[in-house]
């Protein structure tokens, strides 16, 4: 099947309410164009570099979502166009993007990742870590940036329940704070199970594009 017909079958498998961001990352700019001419704007990339490179060729009202583990120095390369961080795991982060889009003349929207895996591997902030986050003052001083929501991964596992007990863990969390409505969770081969556990946002590569080629 084609990019176009893969998008087609997952917008109309998916509610009105779900925003589909399609991973782009390793893939050429020609097939995130076949994509783009297909209807989708919203666009999720893991390296600095290849999104960086992406953006300065592709169309300008692609809306371009950093979904990768962000390292601070690499904030400021992305700070000037990005339209949703998803992966903020850690205060200093959160204050350099806030120092990075004020020099932008900006707001960046971010989500905070958070741990729900059973593995050690995932990264993220624990629910007390989150708690400790939203609750500071100083917090409460960073006007460039704007928290949307929460992201997460579950384990790498085929126990369903385990999936569903981990996105259900932060969809829980998540009712304390009905001004963060978004939720990032759900890949390729869970999404039908994170919707229904609540995720707002999914994150779709291999079901569009195919399996993935490292191979540059």
């Amino acid at each position: 099947m084609s990019i176009t017909s893969n998008i087609e079958l997952i917008k109309n498998s998916i509610p009105s309410h779900v925003t589909l961001i399609v991973v782009s990352k390793t893939k050429p700019n020609s097939m995130v164009l076949e994509a783009y001419e297909a209807g989708q704007r919203n666009f999720g990339e893991n390296y600095v570099q290849e999104l960086v490179d992406k953006q300065a060729l592709l169309p300008n009202d692609i809306h371009w979502h950093f979904i990768g583990h962000l390292q601070s120095n690499k904030v400021k390369y992305i700070a000037p166009f990005i339209y949703l961080i998803h992966g903020v795991d850690s205060f200093s982060l959160l204050k350099e993007i806030n120092k990075q889009a004020q020099k932008n003349n900006r707001i960046i929207n971010c989500l905070l990742q958070v741990h729900i895996a059973q593995e050690e591997t995932k990264f993220g902030l624990d629910f007390t870590e989150v708690e400790s986050i939203l609750d500071s003052e100083e917090f409460k001083e960073l006007k460039h940036i704007c928290i949307q929501g929460f992201m997460a991964m579950a384990s790498n596992t085929n126990q369903e329940n385990q999936i569903r007990k981990e996105f259900a863990s932060l969809k829980s969390f998540s009712q304390k704070y009905p001004n963060y409505p978004i939720l990032s969770f759900g890949m390729s081969g869970d999404y039908n199970l994170a919707i229904e556990e609540g995720s707002t946002m999914i994150r779709v590569g291999s079901s569009i594009f195919g399996e993935r080629h490292y191979t540059k």
